[in-house]
């Protein structure tokens, strides 16, 4: 019995030291959730929670000690249905993969919420929001999965969500920002790399961009059927390929594009019908629109656009009207065009004839679009020095500005380098 006895203490013993030593393991992230009245706060113990979570009391979930909040590739991550809410210090990973369950790392369906420092990683969407009004996004990493750019979800989607805040953003290697039928949406101090639209409104008004950087992308900014969007003081650089635009207009009206570096993009600037409305304006002031393969290009002969004060700087073709118009009715006010040749007798800084483009042999390709394949090519640019030489067809006039600009009106190019003028050209 008494041997008994002694291998049962030196057995409990031994379970003891075992359970004392291995660190408890944390419950489901959930249940911690559920238990916490409104108005508190968890901060979980560090670990990676392999679950999907709701939040939908007015609580904050702070991941500060070391937070991984993984899906395991099923749905949604994280749900914050609440308001006046908080999230913050955690990664989120791993949402599931179905574009039409739409399976994003974080959604958001609340109004007054919070959500800072906070990665999202290999998820399908990155955050999906719908009918959610006057959050505060800051300081969010956002990637989709690794697959074909048209195949990953958007970063960041925005549908009927107003006056909602997103503030120091990294988006990378993810499809788009889309915001639709929202307003007061103010986009501001990102970095949106390598992904397909940088920033899409559609029935989108009253919204700003402002201070970002957007490289690499297809399309830098997209307005269509929007109005009264802002968009200033941001660095929209290379989006390049066959549909490179650094901001585009499909139908959009009362536009401001101010202080703008649009920097080695196939289109700096491209406008299909804008302004749709002929009451509004679009104003495009002391941008910097550098080596492009075209400053601006017109869908159609237009009307509506106000360009001063902006920095034609090495562009290919500075100015592209599609089929046969010209730019003529659109105002062009005391803007610096590099390739001016004209003088400045009176020392006053203006120059003392107008600033004028005509169409040469490059008619061919604005009129035929096939035809631009040809463009920067060997035997367009023969043709077009022989047309300027001796025409053998009456030239047209595609623009001309009065009072152009003898010196640059707007800062100095960034030091970021676009593309060399080669590597633009092929």
């Amino acid at each position: 019995m008494g041997v008994a006895r002694t291998l049962l203490h030196t057995i409990w013993t031994g379970i003891a030291a075992v359970l004392i030593a291995a660190p408890l393991q944390a419950g489901p992230l959930q249940d911690m959730i559920d238990a916490t009245p409104d108005g508190g706060e968890i901060v979980p113990p560090a670990g990676t929670y392999v679950e999907q979570i709701t939040i939908d009391r007015n609580v904050t979930v702070d991941g500060r000690n070391g937070v991984v909040i993984d899906g395991g590739g099923e749905g949604t991550v994280v749900t914050l249905s609440a308001d006046s809410a908080a999230l913050k210090n955690v990664t989120i990973r791993n949402s599931g993969r179905l574009h039409n369950k739409v399976d994003a790392g974080l959604r958001i369906a609340g109004n007054f919420n919070v959500v800072r420092d906070v990665s999202i990683e290999n998820s399908l969407f990155g955050i999906d929001m719908t009918q959610a009004s006057n959050n505060v996004l800051r300081r969010i990493y956002i990637s989709s999965k690794d697959m074909p750019l048209e195949l990953r979800g958007d970063s960041i989607r925005i549908w009927y969500s107003n006056d909602n805040k997103l503030e120091d953003m990294t988006i990378e290697d993810a499809r788009d920002i889309v915001i639709w039928y929202s307003e007061g949406v103010v986009i501001r101090d990102s970095r949106i790399r390598r992904g397909r639209y940088g920033i899409h409104f559609m029935y989108a008004h009253n919204n700003i961009v402002e201070n970002n950087e957007i490289t690499d992308c297809v399309v830098g900014v997209f307005l269509m059927y929007a109005n009264h969007i802002t968009v200033r003081d941001n660095d929209i650089l290379r989006s390049w390929g066959a549909s490179g635009l650094g901001i585009g207009f499909k139908e959009a009206s009362g536009a401001v594009i101010q202080r703008n570096n649009l920097i080695g993009n196939a289109s700096g600037v491209y406008l299909d019908p804008s302004p749709w409305d002929p009451d509004m304006t679009n104003v495009f002031e002391d941008n910097v629109i550098a080596y492009n393969g075209i400053g601006v290009e017109f869908h159609t002969e237009w009307k509506g656009n106000h360009f001063r004060r902006n920095s034609f700087v090495s562009n290919f073709t500075q100015i592209s009207v599609r089929g046969r118009g010209s730019a003529i009715n659109e105002s062009w006010e005391g803007n610096y065009w590099d390739d001016y040749a004209g003088f400045d007798k009176d020392g006053d800084r203006v120059g003392d004839v107008p600033y004028e483009i005509y169409n040469y042999a490059d008619r061919i390709w604005m009129e035929v679009p096939s035809a631009s394949f040809f463009r920067g090519g060997l035997a367009l640019a023969t043709l077009d020095f022989v047309e300027r030489l001796a025409p053998f067809s009456e030239p047209r006039l595609l623009m001309r500005e009065e009072a152009s600009m003898m010196d640059r009106p707007v800062a100095e190019l960034p030091t970021v380098a676009p593309r060399s003028a080669l590597e633009m050209l092929q």
